[in-house]
Protein backbone atom coordinates (compact mmCIF):
# COMPACT_ATOMS: atom_id res chain seq x y z
CA UNK A 1 0.00 0.00 0.00
CA UNK A 2 1.11 3.25 -1.11
CA UNK A 3 1.40 6.26 1.56
CA UNK A 4 -1.06 7.71 -0.46
CA UNK A 5 -3.17 5.42 0.51
CA UNK A 6 -2.45 4.92 4.12
CA UNK A 7 -2.71 8.58 4.97
CA UNK A 8 -6.54 8.42 3.14
CA UNK A 9 -7.28 5.02 5.17
CA UNK A 10 -5.78 6.52 8.47
CA UNK A 11 -8.05 9.92 7.83
CA UNK A 12 -11.03 7.86 7.46
CA UNK A 13 -10.31 5.70 10.40
CA UNK A 14 -9.51 8.97 12.94
CA UNK A 15 -12.75 10.34 11.68
CA UNK A 16 -14.68 7.47 12.56
CA UNK A 17 -13.17 7.16 15.78
CA UNK A 18 -13.99 10.79 16.66
CA UNK A 19 -17.36 10.90 15.43
CA UNK A 20 -19.57 12.79 16.23
CA UNK A 21 -16.43 15.42 16.98
CA UNK A 22 -15.10 16.74 13.83
CA UNK A 23 -11.59 16.13 12.70
CA UNK A 24 -9.93 18.48 10.41
CA UNK A 25 -7.41 17.59 8.70
CA UNK A 26 -4.22 19.96 7.87
CA UNK A 27 -0.92 20.35 6.42
CA UNK A 28 -0.88 17.06 4.43
CA UNK A 29 2.37 16.97 2.88
CA UNK A 30 5.49 14.94 2.38
CA UNK A 31 3.90 11.56 4.22
CA UNK A 32 2.74 13.56 7.01
CA UNK A 33 -0.15 15.04 8.03
CA UNK A 34 -1.71 17.13 11.31
CA UNK A 35 -5.23 16.53 12.29
CA UNK A 36 -7.61 18.29 15.11
CA UNK A 37 -10.55 17.48 16.65
CA UNK A 38 -13.35 20.35 17.01
CA UNK A 39 -16.47 20.33 19.72
CA UNK A 40 -19.70 21.29 17.91
CA UNK A 41 -19.02 24.83 19.07
CA UNK A 42 -15.99 24.53 16.61
CA UNK A 43 -13.38 25.01 19.54
CA UNK A 44 -9.73 22.56 18.97
CA UNK A 45 -10.00 20.06 21.73
CA UNK A 46 -6.89 17.89 20.26
CA UNK A 47 -4.15 18.66 17.52
CA UNK A 48 -1.28 15.95 16.36
CA UNK A 49 0.54 15.43 13.94
CA UNK A 50 1.04 11.90 12.53
CA UNK A 51 4.29 10.27 10.47
CA UNK A 52 4.63 7.42 8.19
CA UNK A 53 5.64 5.18 10.79
CA UNK A 54 2.14 6.02 13.11
CA UNK A 55 -0.05 4.01 10.29
CA UNK A 56 -0.53 0.82 10.85
CA UNK A 57 -3.50 0.03 12.19
CA UNK A 58 -1.73 -0.94 16.20
CA UNK A 59 0.26 2.43 15.90
CA UNK A 60 -2.90 4.41 14.85
CA UNK A 61 -5.14 2.44 17.59
CA UNK A 62 -2.56 4.22 20.13
CA UNK A 63 -2.57 7.33 18.75
CA UNK A 64 -6.49 7.00 18.64
CA UNK A 65 -6.73 6.01 22.49
CA UNK A 66 -4.13 8.81 23.65
CA UNK A 67 -6.58 11.64 21.99
CA UNK A 68 -9.70 9.93 23.48
CA UNK A 69 -7.40 10.09 27.15
CA UNK A 70 -6.64 14.04 26.25
CA UNK A 71 -10.24 14.87 25.22
CA UNK A 72 -11.42 13.49 28.46
CA UNK A 73 -9.38 15.19 30.88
Amino acid sequence: MNTQTQIQVAISTLASAFAPLDCHILAARKGSFSFTIVDNAGIAKHSQRLYPGQYSADSLEQVIAKARQSLSA
